[in-house]
């Protein structure tokens, strides 16, 4: 039905204005309780065996929604009502901005991916928490906030920036993660290389700690599939020398390989992040490489390309103890994280691991 309606309708619309109305039904249904209480009913049921602990968090299980899809914080009991267990919102900058200019989002509907340059289009982070400060929870759901840099902020004001956000937003936040892989923010790439992430990490933990001194919010910092392997590594090295909660891997690609058999080529040559199936195997490469150096002392998170039960059990396996989707999301609907759970517990129960902790990793451990 769904996959009837997106052709039907939503690949007439633009992609942004798509999303948009997508997600006000969404946010509509979960203000009408009779309506979102079915709803959570039949796409959120519970499998007891996937009940997951990480960062200090007790979820229902380690499935949760990328960061990009609530930008401002305003529909996160509406995703949670879709079974998403854990609604990563942003990213927020320091300042209100309107992002690039449109068009700015593209569907490769052949290759099953997205092309994005929206370039941080959000609130601000005053007015995301306050709007965080004044949500009442319906559903039980985990809060990621995703802070990123202000587009007019040059880079030698960028620590002070993120501060900014992480004094704001911190109090309200599960887990914050350090956004310095977005393509769409020129330089924000730069801030990657340890030189210039190892102050800015200090910097948010300490504006994180003065602002939450009663509890540690975990802090995570999101990397690009486009690093070498090399950068990896020395990014994994520096989590670990900073004691950082966790690592994400990873945010869109730059790279086009592979692409433009099954989609326009003039939306192929679009310039932006490109996300979805394409990036399945690099964003796996790269998730196994940080858990060869980082093992279980730092939680990993798993995205870029999932897609399906299998996709979010290889990424398990890999290493990653929360797995993450989004562009998925577009093309599969609001079945996406049911269909998902009950693949995940499916795999689970004919695997050889007692509990889904004991598969975290185990690629590894079979391969030493």
């Amino acid at each position: 039905m769904y996959k009837y309606f997106f052709h039907l309708v939503f690949t007439r619309l633009d992609p942004e204005r798509a999303h948009h109305l997508a997600f006000r039904w969404i946010r509509l249904l979960a203000r009408i309780p009779v309506l979102r209480t079915f709803a959570a009913a039949v796409l959120a049921p519970r499998h007891e065996e996937l009940r997951t602990e990480a960062l200090g968090l007790r979820l229902h299980s380690p499935f949760g929604l990328a960061a990009g899809f609530d930008k401002n914080a305003v529909g996160i009991d509406g995703l949670a009502m879709l079974g998403f267990d854990h609604v990563e919102i942003g990213t927020v900058t320091g300042e209100p901005q309107p992002g690039n200019p449109r068009k700015r989002l593209f569907r490769l509907v052949g290759d099953r991916a997205l092309i994005n340059r929206m370039g941080f289009n959000n609130d601000g982070s005053l007015a995301v928490a306050a709007r965080l400060a004044s949500r009442t929870p319906v559903f039980r759901t985990a809060v990621g906030v995703n802070i990123g840099k202000t587009k007019v902020v040059p880079e030698s004001e960028a620590v002070g920036d993120y501060v900014k956000s992480a004094e704001r937003l911190a109090p309200y936040a599960d887990y914050l993660v350090v956004n310095v892989s977005s393509p769409n923010t020129p330089g924000l790439r730069d801030l990657q290389a340890v030189d210039h992430l190892r102050p800015l990490l200090t910097a948010v933990r300490e504006a994180a700690d003065r602002a939450v001194p009663a509890r540690r919010v975990p802090l995570l910092v999101k990397i690009a599939p486009d690093l070498a392997d090399e950068d990896v590594d020395a990014v994994a090295d520096l989590a670990v020398e900073l004691g950082l909660d966790g690592i994400i891997a990873t945010n869109t690609t730059i790279a086009r390989e592979g692409l433009g058999l099954t989609s326009e080529p003039a939306v192929v040559q679009e310039a932006g992040g490109l996300s979805g199936a394409p990036l399945k195997a690099r964003s796996l490469e790269v998730l196994r490489r940080l858990h060869a150096r980082v093992g279980d002392r730092i939680t990993l998170v798993g995205v870029g390309g999932v897609e399906n039960a299998e996709d979010a059990w290889q990424r398990i396996l890999a290493g990653a103890t929360l797995v993450q989707g989004y562009s998925a999301f577009v093309y599969e609907g609001p079945f996406w994280a049911r269909s998902i759970h009950k693949g995940l517990a499916a795999r689970l129960r004919t695997s050889p691991y007692a509990t889904l902790a004991d598969a975290v990793g185990a690629d590894a451990r079979t391969t030493a």
